[in-house]
């Protein structure tokens, strides 16, 4: 649900963009004003949405920094607790066997001792 909700604010902030864009150009195609006014209206027209555009790319690299760094940490967190498990595994595993280890011996000296060997 939240990737759905970000696509569309990333859809949003792209048309807002692209409409600014198009919108301050048409303005200023239609402006009745002389070649230098509209050539330097323009420049800073689009120095202007170059700015918004670096500062929508940067929030969203920070962003994007943030989501990775969130995932290594949890992946970290379930290696660990992977870890933890398997060694708790790995050690009743190892109790369990020497639990049949001392049985079998155990049946074998009463077995030893039933037939007077």
């Amino acid at each position: 649900m939240e990737n759905n909700e970000d696509g569309m604010k990333k859809g949003l902030v792209v048309g807002f963009l692209a409409g600014s864009v198009l919108g301050a150009v048409i303005a200023l195609l239609y402006a009745p004003k002389p070649g230098k006014e509209l050539r330097a209206d323009i420049k800073n027209k689009a120095g202007e949405i170059i700015d918004e555009a670096e500062e929508y790319v940067s929030e969203a690299r920070t962003k994007a920094v943030n989501i990775i760094n969130e995932g290594k940490r949890r992946s970290e967190t379930l290696i660990d607790d992977a870890k933890k498990r398997a060694e708790s595994l790995l050690g009743d595993a190892e109790q369990i066997l020497s639990d049949a280890k001392d049985r079998v011996t155990e049946n074998k000296k009463r077995n030893n001792e039933k037939t007077g060997s």
